[in-house]
């Protein structure tokens, strides 16, 4: 998930409070992102910088440069202190770092990685020493409102037995059908997540109260619909988000960019990031035309009306090189490139289709691929 990353008329970001981490980690799937855009050695990528995983992620196929945007310091922190955990520790001292394995020595870790930072973003985490110790990929909002969930929440409904049985996982849909049919779904689960995930809940605690201006009917309807489907056709024993959601950290699986098979060649490219605090809009204003191959958009056009919207997929279009992607998620505000633009944007509706049904981030509606078109 992104913070919003424009300030101009129609969006929800002049509202938005940008000083705290509201993401610590990338709530998107980076695996059906990297196989949806098709990277390629050499490709110019534009990434919204959010917790900083899935823009790292680009880096495993070879880009020759990955420009990552964001008009919020602390998510432009979190991605800093990402690439100088990378250069300074090893694979497995990372994932302590990360909170994603147990560890007593995070704050040694950091002091390691401190020499790399800025100056104004070594300020930042220095005064988070207990954000440190808790595990970095735990700092945001948004983790925090799932803490509360599987602490608080979850044990009111299902018992410690019931979740380890949902972990645990099944080899086919038709036996995680039946579990969350049979154990998972009762009237009690029902009941909870209309509160919890309701539009008032979940703004207040876990993203903000503006970032539902433009979402229309029950958020929560809408949502456990996506739950249904994110804990059935994909198997929870291979799902990070999942894990992280219900346990608080990775238990049988990790997001791409911290995988091992990964994480030396992202060490490697670490050179070719770059990251700059401004918004997408103004970047692509001072752009010139055919620069960017590839683009992670993340989730932004969720915190736009139809029409500032509109106007972004021009500059977006006319910013893109032809054949290349942008690929972006709806959670719950319907959005896709105007009809004004089609022979601009061409929807890659089939492959986005078939990579949203593997998706193992259980938020979205929709995953959408456009292919850029030529102006001519």
């Amino acid at each position: 998930m992104a913070t919003p990353t424009t300030l101009t008329r129609g969006s929800v970001a002049s509202h938005v409070d940008f000083s705290a981490i509201r993401y610590a980690q990338c709530w998107e799937d980076a695996d059906i992102l990297l196989e949806g855009l098709d990277v390629q050695p050499g490709d110019v990528c534009l990434s919204i910088a959010s917790g900083g995983d899935n823009t790292l992620a680009l880096l495993s196929k070879r880009p020759s440069r990955v420009i990552a945007l964001d008009v919020s310091p602390a998510q432009l922190a979190c991605l800093e202190l990402r690439v100088a955990a990378y250069r300074e520790l090893a694979h497995g001292e990372l994932l302590e770092l990360m909170g994603s394995r147990p560890s007593t020595r995070r704050k040694a870790l950091y002091r390691r990685c401190r020499s790399q930072l800025t100056p104004e973003v070594r300020r930042f985490w220095d005064a988070r020493s207990d954000t440190i110790e808790a595990g970095i990929g735990s700092a945001g909002k948004f983790e925090r409102y799932f803490k509360l969930f599987r602490e608080r929440v979850l044990p009111l409904v299902h018992s410690r037995r019931a979740v380890e049985q949902l972990l645990r996982g099944a080899d086919t849909l038709a036996e995680r059908e039946a579990f969350y049919e049979q154990r998972w779904d009762s009237w009690s689960w029902r009941a909870m997540f209309q509160i919890f995930f309701s539009r008032l809940v979940l703004g207040r605690a876990g993203r903000d109260s503006s970032f539902f201006r433009y979402v229309e009917g029950s958020v929560a309807d809408r949502l456990l619909e996506r739950v249904h489907m994110g804990l059935t056709e994909v198997n929870p024993a291979e799902n990070p988000y999942v894990q992280w959601i219900i346990t608080g950290r990775h238990t049988t699986a990790l997001p791409y960019a911290l995988r091992p098979e990964h994480f030396d060649t992202i060490r490697e490219h670490l050179d070719r990031l770059e990251w700059q605090r401004v918004s997408l809009e103004e970047f692509l204003n001072r752009s010139e035309q055919n620069m960017i191959d590839r683009f992670n958009l993340s989730d932004i056009f969720e915190y736009m009306s139809q029409e500032h919207a509109d106007h972004l997929f021009e500059q977006l279009a006319q910013a893109g090189r032809p054949g290349g992607r942008l690929a972006y998620w709806n959670m719950l505000v319907p959005r896709s490139r105007p009809a004004a633009l089609a022979a601009q944007l061409h929807p890659l509706s089939e492959l986005a289709h078939e990579l949203h049904r593997k998706d193992k981030a259980c938020f979205y509606r929709a995953f959408i691929l456009e292919e850029i078109g030529s102006w001519t």
